[in-house]
């Protein structure tokens, strides 16, 4: 069975109308997270509220407009969370902005498959309502930019594409001469043109970009990218699309469906690992569980020797621990603390990077093993090979999350294999379009769920309700 979805059954009436603006791709490696982060840093410059948004399942692309913007980026997934689940979470998201900016996914059209738009940056901007303009990677192309340009606005003339903005181009006369060419084919505005620039790369690895978690100096590229943004492209006129956008129809007013709100003598403490090496949540998540009634407390398994005083339950997200498996490793005292807690009915769910942690070992990329939290059985090793993927999950048995026979979408993306896993205590069984079973997936028990699929709440905010009771109901005190 799947459990109803509560926000498609919300005649609220819509807030005033956000002043938005899609920046979409013609296929992956336009520039479109560069030029996303500096056009919010440029914007907030203005002394804009900008509110970033994120299209599909990605957590480090956001980080950047984290960082760009002051305000957490939330991520609007159309293929795991119903459409009026993205529009409840873009309408919380935009509370208190002036502005709200969404980077795509991939190119404008791919979504999950290869006839629906589903998951898609098209698919999204619909679904909002919100005009798109689209980066097109004019490296090597002159007049061929305009052909691409027309192909793109033919393809679907239903979809609000408002115009273009033109990247890495080598010179000023090939990039006036292309915006003239791609106007000229499409009757529709270039916003300017970026130069090449070396120096605004972000570094990148086996997961794609390094998210800002780790140390860097993200506010001098973050500056650079701004100055970059501000100097070449039209914001006064990419402001007008945005305030033109009107008001989506039939928005709900962003309040955390279907999960009530607790008094805050009624709160429990829901410990949360958030550090370099484990930075993977989605804010929603985190949102709702605070409006399920938990007082969320980070913590550092880089740093701390225990956990928070008085936690009830324990959610570990996705990251890179494999990237500082020898730190993770030198601290035994929180090891040991996290292993006693959960062995005695601690709460605890863990996701992809999560998981990793809460195996015996961790094997690196260089082939050293590493010890680590030691409650689930086997090791998680690095390997060259990627698994990626949207996955449709249904629950094998009564997890924390959702009872049995429940089916969940989510997103799987890592490098790194489960060895010698407990196959007996699997949470799901990974499913196909006609619902004939992949693969089992992920450990289960009565307080323990651990997997490498990632899940998006607000695709069912009862997902949050049901983890916090959870932690309510148990009389374990951590610390």
């Amino acid at each position: 069975m799947a459990l109803n979805d509560p926000t498609e059954a919300l005649p609220l009436p819509p807030p005033p109308a956000v002043p938005r603006l899609v920046i979409a791709g013609a296929h992956s490696g336009a520039g479109k997270t560069t030029l996303t982060a500096g056009l919010i840093a440029a914007l907030r410059r203005r002394r804009l509220v900008v509110q970033p948004f994120k299209a599909g399942p990605d957590y480090i692309d956001p980080s950047y407009h984290t960082l760009a913007a002051g305000r957490a980026c939330r991520n609007l997934d159309t293929w795991m969370l119903p459409p009026a689940a993205v529009r409840s979470a873009f309408a919380r998201g935009c509370r208190g902005a002036d502005l709200a900016v969404v980077e795509g996914v991939m190119g404008l059209y791919d979504g999950f498959s290869y006839d629906d738009e589903t998951g898609s940056t098209a698919h999204l901007a619909r679904l909002l309502d919100a005009p798109v303009v689209l980066v097109l990677n004019i490296a090597s192309m002159a007049r061929s930019a305009a052909a691409v340009a027309l192909g793109y606005r033919e393809f679907d003339r239903a979809l609000r594409l408002a115009g273009f903005i033109l990247n890495h181009a080598g010179s000023p006369a090939h990039g006036a001469g292309v915006a003239a060419s791609v106007t000229a084919a499409t009757g529709l505005p270039c916003f300017g043109w970026l130069p090449r620039s070396e120096h605004l790369g972000i570094p990148e690895r086996h997961l794609g970009l390094v998210p800002t978690a780790e140390p860097g100096r993200w506010e001098a590229f973050l500056a650079a990218a701004a100055d970059h943004v501000a100097m070449h492209l039209d914001l006064d006129a990419l402001l007008a699309v945005a305030q033109a956008a009107g008001r989506p129809s039939a928005l709900p007013d962003g309040g955390a469906a279907g999960v009530e709100g607790a008094h805050s003598h009624d709160r429990v403490r829901i410990a949360v690992a958030r550090d370099e090496a484990f930075s993977f949540y989605y804010e929603d998540n985190l949102e709702l569980l605070a409006a399920a009634g938990a007082e969320i407390v980070f913590f550092s398994p880089l740093r701390a020797s225990a956990l928070p005083a008085g936690c009830r339950g324990l959610y570990i997200g996705g990251g890179f621990p494999e990237m500082y498996a020898a730190r993770l490793a030198e601290n035994a005292a929180l090891r040991t603390d996290l292993r006693l807690a959960i062995g005695a009915g601690l709460p605890t769910y863990a996701e992809c990077g999560g998981l990793m942690y809460l195996t015996q070992a961790v094997t690196d990329l260089s082939g050293a093993t590493y010890p680590m939290v030691g409650v689930l059985r086997g090791a998680s090793v690095m390997s060259g090979r990627l698994t990626l993927g949207y996955r449709q999950v249904v629950t094998l048995v009564d997890t924390l999350l959702a009872p049995a026979g429940v089916t969940l979408r989510g997103h799987e993306f890592h490098y790194s294999e489960w060895m010698d896993r407990p196959a007996a205590q699997a949470a799901y069984r990974v499913v196909n379009g006609a619902n004939d079973q992949v693969r089992l997936e992920g450990f289960a028990s009565p307080t323990l769920l651990a997997s490498y699929i990632h899940l998006h709440w607000a695709a069912l905010p009862h997902l949050a309700a049901r983890f916090v009771e959870a932690c309510r109901d148990k009389k374990h005190l951590a610390g």
